[in-house]
């Protein structure tokens, strides 16, 4: 494996086929039509790894191309109404009147969207701009020149078997240098996290902190559908503890999307989020619209929850971080989506400054000046409070806070809450925690997680080397397992991680293929011992309408 990679030079390398590096790659060229710019995406199309909610609040879009309507953009399904619910039994619930709901929890003017479908219309924006958009290559290593500046990156070698052989298929990966590199890998990037180390970008920052998302795409009866209708929950099945709540959305087509969020910082090491996701679907305020329906895909994705101070610096000798790669989610909006299109904007801007001035400056600080003038910044230092307020008060009374931080004081009282424990240290010992006892999946509204699995058409090369690796190959059975009954197994929501019996002995078998790559293990893992990398380009999810 040490025949000489081949080189591809730009002005621009962008890390990911998100909403924020689409969004990155797009002003660039909008600024100057004559710029080398490349957009690098690990999934097998634009938008095979994008799932979320969603959502969508069109003010970055409006700023990146204000003509989107009449251009055919995937943005029709106009909210026309919210519900909130308080969930206080796996029966019962109290509606929440929209005067005691959270000011940036109103929808109107939003829309609801696929935002993989969005991707895929950015990318075909992108690409009539002229931009080089390079799916199925994934971004495995960051490149440096001598003196420690960010030059590109290297693609991951194809054709490489489980032994570490070169195949028939063997392909070397490629150099993709350039003046600047926007990393735009969306929540938890492995690029992202190693340049964070490097530069110790979070120097000043409290950690992330994550939750992660499961998601169901329905098509249910006509007669139950309200098309434009945003459904959010709280309450059961987490306990006041547990950080996390549902979402349903009436999207057109008699679709439906819904989903449950659970925060990474919770403490049972017993509980499953995708068991807790199964068992509220099974609420009679979630079920009513599900009978009858028909399950059309699922998917998995770890979000950011840090906000305003989870914040790293987001500049370095060649190159910056955008959108969740550096975790500009609004988590009191629960919503991402714009705050990325904006950042990617703003680096973009950024780096055509430099670009024109040609002095070559190494690290763009004006990009970090920027976000903090702009309605990105003002937006997360209004909510700057919502997160905290959850850790420090519990669910109940963190939602009464922030209900008085946000309708009252406008997110302007003079003081800044921090969370400063890491989601991964905050697992009790098993024996202290009570146990679950999960219903079995009924197959009408409950699945399990293997035929889940099966509905995100995730699929990998299986003869190449593992891209989930243990630093200690001994500590899931000799350490988590007695400590917290290795959460590996719950935590993971497509079946990676198990603990089988071999010969009476008990040992940790990883399921790579089923990864959906929604980065939990190397979150939540209560030693960091798990390593994700990327596998081969194009492996993981095939999402169609996330």
């Amino acid at each position: 494996m040490s025949s000489e990679r081949e080189s591809m030079e730009f002005d621009v390398v962008v890390v990911g086929g998100g909403p924020a590096g689409l969004a990155a790659a797009c002003r660039l060229m909008q600024l100057d039509n004559s710029l080398s710019v490349v957009v690098v995406e690990k999934g097998s199309e634009i938008g095979a790894h994008i799932l979320s909610g969603n959502v969508f609040e069109p003010i970055g879009l409006n700023e990146l191309f204000p003509d989107w309507q009449q251009n055919g953009a995937p943005v029709k399904t106009a909210v026309t109404g919210d519900d909130v619910h308080y969930l206080t039994s796996a029966t019962r619930s109290l509606r929440v009147p929209g005067l005691f709901v959270p000011r940036p929890m109103h929808n109107k003017g939003n829309f609801i969207i696929s935002l993989g479908r969005l991707c895929q219309w950015l990318g075909e924006q992108a690409e009539a701009l002229g931009v080089n958009v390079f799916p199925g290559f994934a971004a495995s290593e960051v490149l440096y020149d001598d003196n420690g500046r960010v030059t590109g990156v290297a693609t991951s070698d194809m054709g490489v078997a489980k032994t570490g052989e070169q195949k028939s298929t063997y392909q070397r990966g490629y150099a993709l240098t350039a003046k600047y590199t926007i990393f735009a890998e969306g929540c938890r990037g492995n690029l992202g996290e190693e340049l964070m180390r490097k530069f110790d970008l979070r120097a000043a920052a409290d950690p992330q902190h994550y939750g992660i998302g499961i998601k169901e795409v329905w098509d249910i009866d006509p007669d139950l559908h309200r098309e434009g209708l945003v459904v959010h929950t709280t309450g059961w099945p987490l306990d006041n503890h547990t950080e996390g709540g549902g979402f349903l959305y009436h999207a057109a087509n008699n679709q439906i999307f819904l989903g449950l969020i659970v925060a990474l910082n919770y403490t049972n090491p017993h509980l499953s989020p995708f068991e807790e996701f199964q068992r509220w679907k099974q609420h009679p305020k979630i079920r009513q619209y599900l009978e009858g329906g028909k399950r059309i895909s699922y998917g998995a994705r770890a979000v950011n929850k840090g906000g305003l101070q989870s914040l790293p610096k987001l500049a370095f000798p060649g190159g910056m971080l955008v959108g969740c790669d550096a975790g500009f989610l609004n988590g009191v909006k629960i919503k991402g989506a714009h705050t990325a299109i904006k950042t990617g904007m703003l680096a973009a801007e950024s780096v055509h400054k430099a670009l024109t001035a040609g002095a070559g400056v190494a690290e763009l600080g004006d990009y970090e000046v920027s976000v903090k003038a702009s309605w990105v910044y003002k937006e997360l230092h209004r909510g700057r409070n919502f997160g905290p307020a959850l850790h420090k008060l519990g669910v109940f009374w963190g939602a009464a806070f922030t209900f008085i931080d946000q309708n009252i004081f406008f997110g302007k009282l003079p003081f800044t809450w921090h969370n400063t424990a890491p989601d991964h240290e905050l697992l009790v010992q098993a024996s202290d925690a009570p146990t679950i006892d999960y219903p079995r999946p009924d197959g009408v509204i409950s699945f399990d997680r293997l035929s889940s699995v099966f509905l995100s058409s995730t699929n990998h090369e299986e003869d190449q080397p593992s891209h989930l690796t243990l630093k200690d190959a001994s500590v899931p059975i000799s350490y988590n397992l007695p400590n917290f009954d290795e959460p590996a197994q719950r935590y993971c929501p497509a079946g990676v991680y198990e603990v089988v019996d071999e010969g009476g002995e008990q040992k940790f078998q990883i399921n790579a293929q089923n990864c959906v790559h929604c980065k939990t293990c190397d979150i939540k893992d209560p030693t960091q011992n798990i390593v994700w990398t990327v596998p081969e380009g194009g492996g993981g999810p095939n999402y169609s309408g996330m």
